[in-house]
């Protein structure tokens, strides 16, 4: 069952979400049951929520105990389901929310780039002073996703005309990240999903794609998925890049579920930026989480099937592709999960596609 957890979904998202969700209820052995309406509740209900769930009391309330009732993740506190957690605060006795943990952003310090998180005016303003002294920064509002209302300053005189465009209610309760700017970037998806007894585990890159406007977008995500942990996908034989990434998404979820008490997470991804920082050296971290239903689940959810369907496999290669206009079609054998007009980006076609990995 679908749980409403965010706003003003797109009916393209939608229609996806509804597609994995009867996906994922075959694996199950079961049926979709639509969208949840707010009152029901049910123990052995299984539930695709289309956000983070906030709060312990409010999943339990619906039945959601462990991570195997959903798809997706419990927070005790909302700020812990956004980059903010990702970087420390600028003073050990800086402003931060109910349930901040230091020892967090002590644990993740190595698999993460040099950043400050703040939840004032004054102390985002000392961050981005501190982090200016070693080059340009980026500053990243923690509510916008896949890059959206970031942006790049060179000094005070930028930083306080950026930090001046963010609402103060979204500073106060949900923080800004401002982390250093990287040249020749190179993202990798790390990620984990468990579902119905199935353990899976990959790394991946994401594409980009011209959208309806010609502004290159996110264009999906390519995955190479292994049966079990963490562990599985490190015994691969992986690039340098891949296997730092890997690690560095491993030290991030494992802190996580240490430091970060009453969190429940089934699916469990995190966007790792390898480039050259202001001085030209390499660098890579995590930027940043997400443990609900996204780009990469259509690839996620079909791997799983690939493993349900022979036990004796092990590694598979998945894909999610998002192709904008009426011109662009699936292949043969794709999975359509939307084709039509969105009444928010306009034409797309959305499908997933699984192959087998080398000579497994």
């Amino acid at each position: 069952m679908i749980y409403p957890a965010r706003k003003n979904v797109p009916s393209h998202e939608r229609a996806v979400h509804n597609a994995l969700a009867t996906r994922i209820a075959a694996l199950h052995g079961r049926q979709f049951g639509g969208i949840h309406d707010g009152t029901q509740s049910a123990a052995d209900t299984y539930y695709i929520p289309t956000g983070t769930i906030v709060g312990i009391d409010m999943a339990r309330g619906i039945g959601i105990r462990t991570e195997d009732d959903l798809f997706g993740a419990v927070v005790p506190y909302a700020f812990i389901a956004t980059k903010a957690i990702s970087h420390p605060l600028v003073r050990g006795d800086a402003a931060a929310p109910e349930g901040w943990s230091t020892a967090f952003a002590d644990a993740v310090h190595d698999a993460t780039l040099r950043g400050l998180t703040a939840f004032t005016m004054d102390d985002a303003r000392e961050a981005g002073r501190r982090l200016l002294e070693g080059g340009a920064i980026r500053i990243k509002p923690v509510l916008a996703t896949g890059g959206r209302g970031q942006t790049v300053v060179h000094g005070a005189d930028e930083l306080d005309a950026a930090l001046q465009d963010l609402a103060s209610d979204e500073l106060t309760s949900c923080g800004v990240v401002l982390e250093e700017n990287l040249d020749q970037v190179v993202t990798y998806s790390v990620g984990q999903v468990r579902v119905a007894g199935l353990v899976a585990s990959y790394w991946g890159t994401q594409r980009l794609t011209p959208d309806n406007g010609g502004e290159d977008v996110y264009g999906g995500s390519d995955l190479c998925v292994v049966r079990g942990g963490f562990d599985a996908l490190l015994a691969l034989e992986l690039d340098p890049p891949v296997r730092k990434a890997v690690e560095q998404g491993r030290i991030f979820d494992d802190a996580a579920s240490e430091h970060y008490p009453g969190l429940l997470a089934s699916r469990r991804n995190y966007d790792i930026a390898q480039g050259i920082d202001a001085q030209g050296q390499s660098c890579s971290g995590v930027l940043e989480q997400s443990w609900r239903i996204g780009g990469a689940s259509g690839a996620e959810v079909v791997a799983l099937e690939s493993f349900a369907a022979d036990p004796a496999l092990n590694v598979v290669r998945a894909s999610t592709v998002e192709l904008y206009g009426p011109s662009q079609h699936a292949p043969e054998g794709a999975c359509v999960t939307f084709r039509g007009e969105d009444e928010d980006v306009g034409f797309i076609t959305k499908f997933v596609m699984a192959g087998r990995y080398g000579n497994t």
